[in-house]
Formats: C-alpha cells, sequence, structure tokens
C-alpha cells in the first residue's frame, strides 16, 4: 500500500449482471450496448478509473457467465471468477427516450454453499494480497446468499489488518457491523428503507450516524443524492459540500464514491482528503452514462474544490 499508484483493492461481488441496455444514437439510430454491471462491477471500475487495481471476485455461470467473462477481461478488470450452477442475472433496459426502462430482469439465483465457499477464499485471498476490501451486496436479494457471510468475511479480513469499506444495506449490512469495518457507505434512500432513518432533519442524521458507530462502523459514509453527503470518523460529523454537476446518469454515484473510499484507504489518505476523493468521484460520475466511469484528472481537480464543513451542535 502507499500514496503511489501502485496499489490494489480487492472487491467481493457476489452478484455480477449482463446488462443489455437500448440507447439513440445522436443520428437518431437505435443502438445496442451490451456490459457488465451491479454494485461491485461499478466500485471495481471506479478503483481502476482512479489508477489503482481493482480485483473483482465474482460469480459467473451459464451463457451471461460466459460473456461476462469475456466482458471483464475486455474492460481490463482483473477478476477472480468463481463458477456456479446457475446463470449470472441479465437485465435488459430501454433508454431510447432519455429514461431508463426495464423491458425485462431474471429472476433472483440461490448461490451453493460450494460456490460460496470458494468465492469466500478467493475475497479472503484477494482482500490479504491488497490490504483493503470493498464489499458489494446482493442487490436486494438478486442473488441469495446467507448475510452472515459478511459478518464472517468482515472478521477474517479484519483479523489479518485488512481494512474493510462496505456499501450495504438491510439484515447484510447488521451482520458486517458486527465485525466493525473500517468504513461503513451507505444511501439516506437505503436506510429510510431498512426503517433506519426516520427523517430529514440534521438531528435524524446524527441519530442514524451514532447508531451506526455503536453498532460497529468505526467510519460512516452517507450520501444523500443532490443533498449532498456527510462523514463521520466517530468523534465530527461533516456535510461535504460538493459542485452540483449537471445529472445525465445518478446509477452508480453511490458505488463511485464507495470505489474511490476504498482507494483513498490503500493510498493511506487521511479522512478528510477520503471524504473530498469519494464526493469528486460521485460527481463526475453522474455526467457520465456508464456507471463508475470517469477520469482521473477531472476527479481529482474537482476533489481539490469541494469543501468539509463542521455542522456540529447544529
Amino acid at each position: 500500500m502507499g500514496r503511489g499508484g501502485d496499489v490494489r483493492v480487492a472487491v467481493f461481488a457476489p452478484v455480477t449482471i449482463l446488462t443489455i441496455t437500448l440507447e439513440q444514437a445522436a443520428d437518431g439510430q437505435d443502438e445496442v450496448h451490451v456490459h457488465p454491471g451491479g454494485q461491485g462491477v461499478w466500485q471495481a471500475r471506479m478503483v481502476t478509473t482512479l489508477g489503482a487495481q481493482a480485483t473483482l471476485c465474482t460469480l459467473l455461470g451459464g451463457e451471461p457467465g460466459l460473456v461476462l467473462d469475456g466482458l471483464l477481461s475486455a474492460d481490463g478488470l482483473d477478476h477472480r471468477g468463481v463458477e456456479m450452477a446457475a446463470a449470472n442475472p441479465t437485465w435488459i433496459h430501454d433508454r431510447r427516450d432519455g429514461e431508463r426502462k426495464a423491458v425485462w430482469e431474471s429472476p433472483s439465483f440461490t448461490v451453493g454453499r460450494h460456490e460460496l465457499d470458494e468465492l469466500f477464499s478467493a475475497t479472503l485471498a484477494a482482500g490479504l494480497q491488497a490490504g483493503v476490501c470493498v464489499m458489494a451486496g446482493t442487490h436486494q436479494g438478486v442473488g441469495a446468499l446467507a448475510p452472515d457471510t459478511y459478518r464472517r468475511l468482515v472478521s477474517d479480513l479484519r483479523a489479518a489488518d485488512v481494512k474493510v469499506v462496505v456499501d450495504l444495506t438491510g439484515d447484510e449490512l447488521a451482520c458486517a457491523l458486527q465485525s466493525s469495518p473500517e468504513i461503513v457507505k451507505v444511501s439516506d434512500e437505503d436506510m429510510r428503507r431498512d426503517g433506519r432513518l426516520d427523517g430529514e432533519s440534521w438531528s435524524d442524521l446524527e441519530r442514524l450516524v451514532g447508531r451506526l458507530h455503536d453498532e460497529g462502523a468505526e467510519h460512516v459514509v452517507v450520501s444523500r443524492g443532490e443533498a449532498g453527503a456527510i462523514g463521520s470518523d466517530g468523534r465530527q460529523l461533516v456535510e461535504i459540500d460538493a459542485p452540483r454537476l449537471d445529472v445525465a446518469d445518478p446509477r452508480g454515484a453511490g458505488d463511485s464514491m464507495t470505489g474511490a473510499l476504498g482507494v483513498a484507504l490503500a493510498r493511506e489518505l487521511p479522512w478528510e482528503e477520503a471524504l473530498r476523493l469519494s464526493a469528486a468521484a460521485a460527481a463526475v460520475n453522474v455526467t457520465r452514462h456508464g456507471s463508475g466511469s470517469g477520469r482521473t484528472d477531472a476527479v481529482t481537480a474537482l476533489a481539490e474544490r469541494i469543501r468539509i464543513v463542521d455542522r456540529v451542535g447544529e
């Protein structure tokens, strides 16, 4: 690890999705775009965007898995694919009128015990080699696995001094918190859905952050869409004031933030620098079509323009 470009981040991605999207080109003709997708892929993509090396640990199965294996390689994403019996989920979306509409999404799949054991071991090895591991969820159960997997994996990595960033919800978050991850990144929308966030006031946010710390989080970042993110190191709760850029596609902003937090840990950046980098990654992502994408120079330049505002006592 270190501040230089030679840093690695492992990404636990139990669900990788084959995304097929219909778009309209500038000349009015229809286009088909086929990409690997899912929370872990988008996080890994931002890790590589920022000049670090991501190792994506994921499950691949069926014909969609064969396609994803090739697409991940074509994208330059180092991946440790664990073979599974089920086919990877596939999403077919239509964006020709500018709004994303689901045409068809495949049903959820169950992760087998031996498949999960192999994925667990692959992630443990990648995390030990990298020193930092980012953990993605299962997209509200698109891939069914025992939530306690997150408690065990965080615990084993932390026991070996690996820094862990989790971006989870529901039972998966609750289980991961039991093993005290380094950074917990959540969204206000997900926390309302989980019943952890009652309102929108600053005191409501303070209570949410306080409970996450009490349950085991060392650091907390809460994204709030256009309202901006907040961050806490357990001593100080701050607001992250980033320029509001025009939104081309909001999907993947939170995952870009999570990937950037992993890079910040790998580069051993101070906490406030980590917050600036993560907010800049999220802001640049929404200006583009393509989750987890961006340019390193744009993210770095924008990070210098982000203010960290202390709101303690308000």
